[in-house]
């Protein structure tokens, strides 16, 4: 949401969205931005959030107001959570955001992924700082970088090879890899394909920039029923395996369950919200 439209600030707690961000980067215009940063301040003071997680994105390092942006969350308590730090190209891009976050040392940093240095140098900046929690890809600057076409921009199997890269960097950190939005605004079929490749290949969850994006992502990326008790039987039969003296693995409805069988587990039932 830009951090410039209160009006939609004020309704983003209803639309059922695990995480809420503020925008003070690319939705707010050169001349707003010192407006709009006193605006999320005051939102994250005022407003009623409910229980999404919080996040605020500010401007790129190297512009005149990333600083000011920093400087102002790191003071600004309450229930900011995070920091999305745009068009992240190396370590020292997220080195310098802790930097300025110092006195804030609850406060987390995502990384947008979003030029073809930040890609090549995905796994450099995934081991950053402790405070890093996820890695996000950004489609929109990243085309534009590209040269991609506009229809090469909506083929989701071009950007395949990229989001490999991300998530593989994303997981040997033990961060999250969330995709980035769709750029079309209507929850379509083309929408819909493009969030399912992203879930099957092993994102944790998809930006939205539409309302009517939040609930079909929301029942995507959410494991089903089925899916969870499938989880809490692996996590069970595992448990029930070591305390009767076990080698750690054993079988369930003819699989055979070990170690990797229940970190997957125990990340299907992260996504559902429940502790194992």
């Amino acid at each position: 949401m830009p951090a410039s439209a209160p009006e939609k600030l004020a309704k983003a707690a209803a639309r059922g969205a695990d995480e809420l961000v503020i925008d003070l980067e690319d939705a707010v215009a050169p001349a707003a931005k010192a407006a709009a940063r006193a605006a999320a301040l005051e939102a994250l003071a005022t407003l009623e959030w409910g229980a999404a997680s919080l996040a605020v994105r500010v401007n790129a390092r190297g512009t005149p107001w990333c600083e000011d942006d920093l400087a102002a969350l790191a003071g600004a308590g309450g229930p900011l959570r995070s920091v999305v730090l745009p068009k992240v190209e190396a370590a020292d891009d997220v080195a310098f955001a802790a930097r300025l976050l110092d006195r804030a040392p609850s406060l987390r940093v995502q990384a947008l992924i979003e030029t073809p240095a930040g890609v090549l140098r995905a796994a450099e900046i995934a081991g950053a700082s402790p405070r890093l929690e996820a890695l996000i890809v950004g489609y929109a600057d990243l085309g534009a970088a590209l040269g991609r076409s506009a229809a090469g921009a909506a083929n989701a199997a071009l950007w395949d090879p990229l989001r490999e890269q991300v998530l593989l960097a994303a997981r040997a950190h033990g961060l999250q890899a969330i995709d980035g939005p769709w750029l079309g605004l209507a929850p379509d079929a083309a929408f819909a394909a493009a969030a399912r490749r992203a879930r099957d290949q092993g994102y944790d969850g998809k930006w939205a920039i539409h309302p009517a994006q939040v609930a079909p992502l929301n029942e995507l990326f959410a494991p089903d029923a089925t899916e969870v008790a499938r989880a809490r039987a692996v996590i069970a039969a595992l448990a029930g395996a070591a305390r009767d003296g076990g080698q750690g693995a054993v079988a369930l409805d003819g699989q055979m369950l070990d170690e990797p069988v229940r970190l997957a587990a125990l990340r299907v039932l992260a996504a559902a919200g429940e502790a194992p």
